[in-house]
């Protein structure tokens, strides 16, 4: 009995990772931030051009990265250097779309790297950030289930 049960339970969880999608703001090879290093944000507080010879896949997404110390920084702590919303812009998902960004249109809020999709929306994000955060983290499961793969 104890094996039925615990080959029932290992077959949900199975299922429910095969269930588990993913949405992603990425170029026609993959690549998320169009190949910009998702750690220099952070650590060079401006976008960098990533190098093929470094990159890593996470949630689907390759990322590219400056240098190996970089790639490393990544590798150890994804989901601190991720963008938030899979790449796409965080006004956009607020109001329940998946939107393109620019790349210069970026900003780190609590901590979590933001796109958006240009400077004039990046300012209409920042009247209100935190509400729009919140209605973007409201809006992101929805969005997923819809659009994802």
């Amino acid at each position: 009995m104890r094996i039925a049960v615990v080959t029932v339970l290992v077959l949900a969880g199975l299922s429910s990772a095969a269930l588990a999608k993913e949405l992603n703001n990425l170029d026609g090879n993959g690549v998320a931030l169009q190949g910009y290093d998702p750690v220099a944000f952070f650590t060079d507080n401006r976008p960098i051009k990533g190098n093929q010879q470094f990159q890593s896949k996470y949630h689907d997404a390759i990322y590219y990265f400056a240098s190996a110390e970089h790639k490393a920084a990544f590798e150890k702590d994804p989901a601190k250097y991720e963008p938030q919303f899979g790449g796409f812009c965080a006004y956009g998902v607020s109001r329940g779309k998946t939107v393109p960004i620019k790349i210069e249109a970026w900003q780190i809020v609590n901590g979590r790297l933001l796109m958006q999709y240009d400077l004039d929306v990046k300012a209409n994000f920042n009247t209100d950030p935190q509400g729009n955060l919140t209605k973007a983290d409201k809006s992101w499961p929805g969005l997923v289930e819809k659009l994802g793969k």
